[in-house]
C-alpha cells in the first residue's frame, strides 16, 4: 500500500450520547474509581486469604468445588435446560465484546470459587493455578521467588482461563510464544461430568491441542500446569527511537530482537523482551530488556525507575520520550516492568480521563488508577456500549512478522489510530491443525525472525478512538472492522474473539481452522451441551434456537463453504 493519504469523510452530528461520553469523567472520578480501588482491596485481601492456606488446603477446597461442578453438570436436563455456560456476570469479562449469549436461555454453573493459586513447584518449574487467578495475583507470588510465567499478560487484571480459553501474549512471546504455549496441562470438566488431565502426549492430546481459542466452548477449565522460568530482579530496558515512514519503522521494530543472520536462538543476540510503540506515521520507540541482577542495577550510573509509583508518568508517555531524548537505557523492577501498562490501560486511560496523565492528577488521584474495566463496562449503558463499538476501536491484528509494514500502512489508511502497540509472538508448528496456525510452507522463505519450526508473527494493537472521531468526522466502526478482518484473511492472519467481531459464519472459518475443533466437541460430548466458538463469539444477541439449529447441523455448511 503506497498511498498513505486518509479518506476525506464529511463532518458528522452529535448527539446526547457524545455529550455523555464527553463528561463521563465526572461519573469516572467520583463513582468508578473509588468502587474500583475498594473492589481491588477486597479481591486482595482474597488472595492474601488463599496464600495464607496450605497448599494441601486449597487442594482440597479444589476438589471440593470440582465435585460440586460435575454434580451441576449431571443435574442438567437436555430436553428442558439451555446451552451450559458460566454464571459469571457479563459485564465482569474484560473483553470489550458483548456477552449477548447469555440473554438467551442458558444453564449456569458456578465458576467463582476457582480462584486459587494450587502449587508452585520448584523441582518441575511449573505453576498449578486455578483459571480465575489473574496476572497481578501471580507475579505478586511467583517473583519474590525469582520465578515467573513464562508469558504474563501487561494487564493485572487478565485471568489464567481468559488467556488460555481466548488468547495471551506479552514481549516475551517471541520465545515462548502465546500464553497457552506455554502450558504443558489442563484439568477439564467434560460434559458429561468426567474430569480428565489433558497434555500434549497423552490420551486427550487432541483436547489439550484443542482447548486455546475454543472460548470455553468444549469443557470448563478448572486448573492449569503453567511452565515457569527463573528471572532476575530488574529489567535493563533500552528505548530506541525510530524515525522513517512506515515500512522504515516496521523494518526497525524487526531489528529489535530479530537478527537478520537468521541466528533467532541465540540468547546473545535475541532479547528477553520486547515491545514496540509506534507514535505517528513517522515515529516509533521499540524496547528490548534484559533480565538484570539487583547488584547490576545498583551499580554506580546506572538508573533505576520505580514505573508502578502512582506519581510517575504514564509508561508509553514516558517510552515516548526517547524520540526527543535519544535512545537510553534504564532498570526497572521485574514486576513493575509486566504491568508497565495497567496503570495507564495502555493508553486507553486518556479516553476516560482526559487529565489523568497531568503530574497533579497523578500526584493527588493516580493512587486510584486505574478503572477496574468490569465497573466501566456496568455502569456505560446500553447507548454508550454500542457509541464505543461504533467510534472506537480496540483489536489486534496478529500478522506473519514480514507484513508488519502492511498492516501499520493499511491501520493509518483506515482508522488513522496511534498509537499502534506492536508486539511479536511465535506461531509453532504443531503435530496436528489447530484453531490458529503458522502459513504453509513458511520454512523455505527463511523469513526474518522465522525458525524451522515456528513462524513469528506480530500483534498489531489497535487501541483508541479513530482519527476522524476525534476531528469529528463520520466514522463507521462496523465497517472498518469488517474491513479490517477481511485484510486479516486475506493475508493469513487472526483477530482475537475477545474483541467485537462483525464476521459472519463462513468467514469465521475462512479465518480460523476447524477441524480439530470440531472433531473433539464431537468427540468429548461438548455438541448440543457448550454453545459453538463462532456462535459464542458472534455480535449480537443470540436466541436459543438459533444456536440449537446451528449445534443440530454441526455448522456443515459453512465448513464446506470455507474449504
Amino acid at each position: 500500500m503506497s498511498d498513505l493519504q486518509a479518506p476525506l469523510r464529511p463532518k458528522r452530528k452529535k448527539g446526547l450520547v457524545d455529550f455523555l461520553v464527553q463528561f463521563r469523567w465526572i461519573f469516572v472520578i467520583f463513582f468508578v474509581l473509588p468502587f474500583s480501588t475498594l473492589y481491588y482491596f477486597l479481591i486482595y485481601l482474597g488472595d492474601v486469604r488463599s496464600e495464607m492456606k496450605s497448599y494441601k488446603q486449597r487442594q482440597k477446597e479444589h476438589d471440593e468445588n470440582v465435585l460440586k461442578v460435575v454434580k451441576r453438570l449431571k443435574q442438567r436436563n437436555p430436553k428442558k435446560d439451555g446451552l451450559v455456560c458460566t454464571a459469571r456476570k457479563p459485564w465482569i469479562a474484560v473483553g470489550m465484546r458483548n456477552v449477548d449469549y447469555k440473554r438467551a436461555r442458558h444453564y449456569e454453573v458456578d465458576l467463582s470459587a476457582f480462584r486459587n493459586i494450587l502449587e508452585i513447584d520448584k523441582q518441575r518449574m511449573i505453576a498449578r493455578v486455578e483459571p480465575l487467578v489473574n496476572m497481578g495475583q501471580i507475579t505478586r507470588v511467583t517473583v519474590p521467588m525469582n520465578l515467573s510465567l513464562a508469558v504474563v499478560a501487561e494487564l493485572d487484571d487478565l485471568t489464567v482461563g481468559g488467556l488460555i480459553n481466548g488468547y495471551g501474549i506479552e514481549g516475551s512471546s517471541h520465545i515462548y510464544g502465546l500464553f497457552s504455549d506455554t502450558v504443558v496441562a489442563y484439568e477439564i470438566v467434560l460434559a458429561d461430568g468426567r474430569v480428565v488431565r489433558a497434555t500434549k502426549d497423552n490420551e486427550y492430546s487432541d483436547l489439550f491441542y484443542a482447548i486455546p481459542w475454543s472460548q470455553g466452548t468444549l469443557g470448563f477449565l478448572v486448573a492449569a500446569e503453567i511452565k515457569l522460568i527463573p528471572v532476575k530482579e530488574y529489567m535493563r530496558l533500552t528505548y530506541t527511537p525510530v524515525v522513517g515512514n512506515l515500512q522504515d519503522l516496521a523494518q526497525g521494530y524487526m531489528d529489535s530482537f530479530a537478527p537478520r543472520d537468521g541466528d533467532q536462538d541465540n540468547p546473545e543476540k535475541v532479547p528477553d523482551f520486547v515491545e514496540g510503540m509506534v507514535y505517528s506515521p513517522t515515529e516509533g520507540v521499540f524496547m528490548t530488556g534484559r533480565y538484570a541482577s539487583k547488584e547490576e542495577a545498583k551499580k554506580k550510573g546506572n538508573k533505576i525507575n520505580n514505573v508502578g509509583w502512582w506519581f510517575k508518568p504514564w509508561f508509553y508517555q514516558h517510552a515516548q520520550t526517547a524520540l526527543k531524548k535519544g535512545e537510553f537505557v534504564e532498570y526497572i523492577p521485574t514486576r513493575e516492568y509486566y504491568h508497565r501498562h495497567t496503570r495507564c490501560l495502555y493508553w486507553e486511560g486518556k479516553l476516560i480521563l482526559p487529565f489523568g496523565d497531568q503530574w497533579w492528577f497523578r500526584f493527588l488521584l493516580g493512587w486510584l488508577m486505574p478503572p477496574k474495566v468490569s465497573l466501566l463496562k456496568a455502569t456505560q449503558g446500553e447507548s454508550i456500549r454500542n457509541y464505543y463499538h461504533e467510534m472506537h476501536v480496540i483489536q489486534d491484528m496478529l500478522v506473519p512478522l514480514y507484513k508488519v509494514g502492511d498492516a501499520l500502512e493499511w491501520v493509518h489508511h483506515e482508522m488513522e489510530i496511534y498509537p499502534i502497540w506492536l508486539c511479536p509472538h511465535r506461531l509453532f508448528k504443531l503435530p496436528v491443525k489447530t484453531m490458529v496456525y503458522p502459513e504453509p510452507g513458511f520454512e523455505p522463505h527463511q523469513r526474518q525472525g522465522d525458525t524451522p519450526y515456528a513462524q513469528m508473527f506480530t500483534d498489531v494493537g489497535v487501541y483508541y478512538a479513530p482519527g476522524p472521531v476525534l476531528r469529528g468526522e463520520v466514522f463507521d466502526g462496523a465497517e472498518a472492522v469488517r474491513k479490517m478482518e477481511q485484510w486479516l484473511i486475506k493475508n493469513n492472519s487472526f483477530q482475537p474473539q475477545y474483541a467485537v467481531s462483525e464476521l459472519n459464519e463462513k468467514d469465521f472459518w475462512r479465518m480460523f481452522d476447524a477441524d480439530l475443533y470440531e472433531h473433539v466437541r464431537r468427540k468429548y460430548g461438548a455438541v448440543g451441551t457448550f454453545m459453538s466458538v463462532y456462535y459464542k463469539s458472534k455480535k449480537g444477541r443470540k436466541t436459543e434456537k438459533e444456536v440449537q439449529e446451528a449445534e443440530q447441523a454441526h455448522l456443515e455448511t459453512a465448513y464446506a463453504e470455507a474449504d
